[in-house]
């Protein structure tokens, strides 16, 4: 009994197998097996492979740096692997050690459009053979691109050479043009695994942004104690290194939301061209360990990791350790203390932020409110977002008076009201149009409009004073109007 049935699995055994042949036959194709063996001179299967996986961050440098690499042979060749979609799934291990999948025929490479700029992409392998010498040597290279999607987001390649150091050496020599060259220096990204957005590989190319200093309202002294220490720093990066002083550092900006944090940041990539700047929010915020190598490999660079506290919150609270804040403690305490790179931090919740990195030396060493907006800061910014000369200096600070713990997206939407207003009445915009629209949102139909915009109303709707005593929450939202963050390009 136990005979027949070791038989009947043999036999079902090599059925399979035979299957899986006859499944890749392709009478009018080349074996890829014997492909490689032909270029290579000798049997592929008796030939070792050397692995390495690339960041996926790094996919677009890797075709740039391996097209380079050929074409130094001007002889070289690019194959692809047959096989329909099975191939996505075959390594080139699996197509040269496994007689199952010894009837891979050669077949057409496979192209992907990635993203190497905001408003730039180039047609990179995802899966082919790249043929050429090396030192003279004989080598073949599979690429294929990572596939978030199963698991696997890293770039890999694969090399197979006629002599075992000419595999070394290609790998030695892909990683120098990857240490020495990159399409993301200088640039401004967010790392992430949309499949939706300009991204290649798991990177999205933005904009720099563009917010002179005129346009971030802020108390003063405050925007010049944020710019010293990321911009100042970087500036005199020579003279601090020749003194031995550290240049890597931490900036926690923290406050009610809509105070303007996220605006500060956004001055501040304006302000550092040819800066490598990394962007995590929400659930990129999972990259940071990506994000500090990169930081790292690029510098000088920024780090920005928005609403730190939805990953950094203390260890007390909910249940127990949270693994991303330690990757964000790790992050920040890899890196040398010679690195030119700054980690830019906001949070609308200082209070409940782990102790550990927003207040050791060597994690965060500034901590700034971005506070709500006095009168003056208020009055201010009903200027900025109104048409030059719209409204009277005298209007705009009684508006601004009425608004006690109003926020930038309140005063922008009073304006848009104003001119709104002007409009269906097929007036100029003035005054009366401000303080209309002024009076219009404190009205009680309007209670959860000013909610929406940042007001917190009293039980009978009315909007409470501001309080003298702010309480032990002193650096949370006052009572009063905060705001909710605006899509980008609005204050933040």
């Amino acid at each position: 009994m136990e005979k027949n049935l070791a038989d009947f699995l043999a036999s079902f055994s090599a059925a399979v197998d035979l299957a899986q042949q006859q499944r890749f036959q392709s009478p009018d194709r080349e074996r890829l097996r014997d492909a490689l063996s032909r270029y290579l001179g000798r049997p592929a299967v008796d030939v070792p492979i050397v692995t390495e996986e690339i960041p996926f961050h790094r996919f677009a440098d890797l075709d740039i740096a391996l097209e380079r690499l050929a074409a130094a042979d001007p002889d070289n060749s690019l194959i692809g692997m047959g096989g329909g979609q099975q191939r996505r799934h075959l390594t080139l291990s699996d197509v040269v050690q496994e007689e199952g999948f010894s009837n891979v025929p050669v077949g057409q490479p496979d192209f992907v459009n990635v993203a190497i700029g905001p408003d730039s992409s180039r047609e990179a392998l995802a899966l082919g053979i790249r043929l050429f010498r090396h030192g003279g040597i004989p080598v073949a290279v599979m690429q294929r691109k990572g596939d978030p999607q199963t698991g696997s987001p890293e770039a890999n390649i694969a090399v197979m050479a006629a002599k075992r150091p000419a595999a070394a050496a290609v790998l030695a020599a892909l990683r120098e043009d990857l240490r020495t060259n990159s399409v993301l220096r200088g640039q401004v990204v967010s790392l992430g695994f949309d499949p939706y957005g300009q991204s290649g590989a798991g990177v999205t190319f933005l904009p720099r942004p563009r917010l002179p200093r005129s346009e971030v309202i802020l108390p003063d002294g405050v925007l010049d104690r944020v710019r010293s220490h990321v911009i100042g720093i970087a500036g005199h990066r020579s003279r601090l290194k020749a003194a031995g002083q550290h240049l890597k550092r931490g900036v926690l900006l923290y406050g009610p939301p809509g105070t303007g944090k996220t605006h500060t940041v956004r001055h501040l990539l304006s302000e550092t061209p040819g800066t490598t700047a990394v962007l995590l929010s929400g659930g990129s915020l999972g990259a940071v360990s990506q994000a500090a190598k990169l930081a790292r490999a690029m510098a000088p660079s920024l780090v920005v990791l928005e609403d730190i506290d939805l990953i950094a919150e203390d260890r007390s609270m909910g249940h127990g350790p949270q693994p991303l804040l330690f990757e964000v403690l790790d992050a920040l305490d890899g890196l040398d203390a010679d690195s030119d790179v700054a980690f830019v931090m906001t949070t609308n919740r200082v209070d409940v932020l782990e102790r550990a990195l927003a207040q050791r030396p060597g994690r965060v060493d500034l901590a700034v409110e971005i506070p709500l907006p006095d009168a003056a800061d208020r009055a201010r910014l009903l200027e900025l977002y109104a048409p030059p000369g719209t409204f009277s200096p005298a209007a705009l600070a009684q508006v601004a008076e009425q608004t006690e713990g109003a926020t930038a997206s309140f005063a922008r939407e009073l304006v848009r009201r104003a001119v709104l207003a002007a409009a269906e009445a097929g007036e100029d915009s003035a005054d009366g149009h401000l303080l209309g629209a002024a009076e219009s949102l404190s009205g009680q139909r309007e209670n959860l409009t000013r909610s929406l915009l940042g007001a917190a109303p009293d039980v009978d709707g009315s909007v409470p004073a501001e309080s003298d005593d702010p309480g032990p929450r002193a650096t949370g939202p006052r009572p009063g109007f905060v705001w909710s963050p605006l899509p980008s390009g609005g204050p933040g």
